[in-house]
């Protein structure tokens, strides 16, 4: 995964709102996007991420705040705009007895892009066999491994991913978070949307916490992590009778706690597991059980806004 540098930002967002009657969906939302990353705009269900990828887009008119896509504006350069991105819908859907191959072409010649070019894109995302099918027939995995292909075929500066492995089993989520990566890899910049932590913090760049039509904070998965849950936590099955207090002596160590067995070592020092180790090492302890728990992206949405992304 690959750090931010000095590249330039392709997607600029300062101020957005976006209200429905009295719903605010989108509340004063800023954020950058920057060229050749894959960017997710995170959080769970009704947080406001789709509304603000549609405006971005250019599919939904916001009600305040300014937004940039490739120096355009996605309504008023719609035109100009268009052809250089690709969009992949939350709610996407084809005719039911249209086959892979047809859909490919007809998107193709919407682009005005070669027929061979959709056929390529069938190939590269494991689709060539299936290129007779009718849509009704593929699987969920293969149905968003098609849309990929469409989202792509004008070969497009920008790629709009909304919640693109929702529903899908972990096999296949997997599968396309390798097509994911690959579209990063041929230079494409990702936006993507999702609501699924792991997901983020395994496939994205950077990332946007939004939460309540708010965005949160932005930062590498790995800095809002040590930024917003500092603590690490390494948890032992020992029968040593000075555990308590061996552990607790560990510099950095900010509480011991015996739970079901096993003691919970917490504390803010980075070389907490290490020094656990040295610690059982050094008084000859018998361990049954060890392990060092790492804090996720699920646990800086629970620090930050108080409840489960699962809410």
């Amino acid at each position: 995964m690959s750090e931010p540098t000095s590249r330039r930002a392709v997607i600029k967002v300062d101020g957005l709102r976006k209200t429905y009657g009295s719903l605010v969906a989108v509340a004063n939302a800023s954020f950058e996007v920057l060229k050749g990353e894959i960017f997710g705009l995170v959080g769970p269900n009704g947080a406001g991420k789709t509304t603000t990828m549609e405006c971005v887009e250019g599919v939904r008119r916001a009600d305040g705040g300014t937004i940039a896509v490739l120096d355009l504006d996605p309504l008023r350069d719609a035109a100009q705009l268009q052809p250089r991105i690709g969009v992949q819908l939350q709610q996407s859907h084809l005719q039911k007895r249209i086959t892979v191959r047809e859909a490919m072409h007809l998107w193709a010649a919407l682009y005005d892009r070669p027929a061979a070019d959709g056929d390529r894109l069938l190939a590269q995302l494991g689709l060539a066999e299936k290129r007779d099918a009718w849509f009704m027939t593929l699987s969920g995995g293969q149905q968003q491994r098609l849309f990929i292909a469409l989202a792509l075929v004008n070969e497009p500066d920008v790629v709009f991913l909304d919640e693109l492995t929702t529903g899908l089993d972990p096999q296949a989520r997997r599968a396309i978070w390798d097509l994911v990566r690959g579209i990063r890899e041929r230079g494409k910049t990702v936006f993507l949307t999702t609501h699924l932590m792991e997901e983020a913090e395994r496939l994205c760049d950077r990332v946007a916490i939004m939460d309540s039509g708010r965005v949160i904070d932005v930062d590498t998965p790995a800095r809002l992590v040590s930024r917003h849950c500092p603590d690490r936590l390494v948890v032992v099955a020992t029968d040593a009778a000075d555990a308590a207090i061996r552990f607790g002596s560990i510099p950095g160590v900010s509480r011991v706690n015996l739970v079901d067995g096993r003691y919970e070592i917490e504390g803010q020092n980075d070389d907490l597991t290490t020094a656990v180790i040295q610690c059982v090492s050094a008084h000859g302890m018998r361990v049954s059980d060890f392990r060092a728990v790492t804090p996720t992206l699920e646990d800086v949405f629970l620090a930050l806004t108080g409840h489960s992304i699962r809410d």
